[in-house]
């Protein structure tokens, strides 16, 4: 309550600096469902409406409310529409941003929208991933590098709370070999890719649909130097709503052809352009089984639950495709298969609408 106090408190100097924003009386501050972060989001009732961000105190870089406002206006500049900023605080790590409004992606995707949508967020992403070091770099931005370390330090969380704490498995020491196995693979396929700015979790809750404009971008502070496939597997593999491999593979030959035109990596061939995108998906969904297990077990965020049925898909019909990872995906069968279905959570694939299939089938005319 004393932080919500100090955060109304610093809105209303705020405002009273900025003529172009109407505050109304009395000033309100509606509270908005949070994300996965520990970040809480109040909307402003001013013309127009803002968005207060308030984030914790001594949460590390990708938390700290002046490097989200700096990286924010590079992005703006650079073609990206990310949030206007209009005041940051480092002090108490407040932001007073524009307000997006309420419609992600998520809510108006379906088979009728989702080729024009996806397109559009494409494009912003061929934007973002345009962007050089030294433009942000002049901007006072440094992003980290998306390296060995923070991959595998990643990859264990899904070792330790998806397995360890969630399923209550504990690991031998012939199991933690096959997992460091498995994850030096995943990472090494990971640094072999051209390295671009990554948004790190461009999906369909962090882009927002906005009637007649470019869909905004939302949710980028934990922004890294790393992958080239890393967001674009993140928006069509999303562990948030499903489609076919016919249409991810359409989607993704459609991407690399753009982004070898912009010069954004070399002339590769589809085989090895999919291999890219399916073992870097691997990385992020693996990565994400532990993340949501963690939210469920640590922070009592247990709607992040019913998204492990369809993440937990993607990582075992993905990982049987490639001789590398064949000893991780029985392992899964065997091991982790049946306490899996032991969760409240666990739902059966349809075959029908199966995850998969002959991920080697190339179409005509692609990279």
């Amino acid at each position: 309550m004393q932080k919500t106090s100090q955060l109304e408190k610093w809105i209303i100097e705020q405002l009273t600096l900025n003529e172009n924003i109407k505050a109304h009386q009395p000033l309100s501050l509606t509270m908005l469902n949070g994300d996965a972060g520990l970040r809480q989001y109040f909307r402003v009732n001013t013309q127009p409406s803002l968005l207060a961000v308030c984030a914790p105190v001594g949460a590390g870089m990708s938390e700290n409310a002046c490097h989200f406002a700096k990286l924010s206006e590079v992005l703006r500049k650079e073609g990206v529409p990310t949030p206007q900023i209009i005041a940051c605080n480092d002090e108490h790590n407040f932001l007073l941003i524009e307000d997006f409004g309420d419609h992600a992606f998520l809510s108006v995707l379906n088979e009728d929208s989702v080729d024009l949508l996806y397109s559009e967020a494409s494009m912003v992403l061929l934007r973002m991933q345009q962007i050089k070091p030294k433009t942000l770099s002049s901007a006072g931005v440094n992003l980290p590098s998306y390296d060995k370390a923070l991959l595998r330090k990643e990859l264990e969380l899904f070792s330790e709370w998806f397995v360890e704490k969630h399923l209550g498995k504990a690991l031998s020491d012939s199991e933690h070999t096959l997992l460091v196995d498995t994850f030096n693979f995943l990472e090494s396929q990971a640094q072999a890719q051209p390295q671009v700015l990554v948004h790190r979790d461009y999906h369909s809750r962090n882009i927002m649909y906005r009637e007649g404009g470019a869909p905004g971008v939302i949710d980028f502070q934990d922004a890294v130097w790393g992958p080239i496939t890393y967001d674009l597997v993140s928006l069509l593999r999303d562990c948030y709503i499903k489609w076919t491999e016919e249409q991810i593979k359409r989607w993704l030959i459609s991407y690399g052809n753009l982004a070898i035109e912009l010069g954004l990596m070399g002339a590769i061939d589809v085989d090895k352009w999919q291999r890219w995108f399916d073992t870097m998906g691997l990385q992020r969904h693996i990565k994400v089984l532990g993340v949501f297990a963690r939210l469920a077990i640590r922070d009592n965020k247990s709607n992040y639950l019913k998204d492990l049925a369809l993440t937990w898909r993607y990582v075992v019909s993905i990982a049987e495709h490639y001789p590398e990872m064949r000893a991780f995906s029985q392992w899964c069968e065997s091991e982790l298969l049946p306490l899996v279905k032991q969760q409240s959570w666990y739902r059966e694939e349809d075959p029908a609408n199966a995850i998969g299939g002959d991920l080697k089938n190339a179409e005509e005319g692609c990279i």
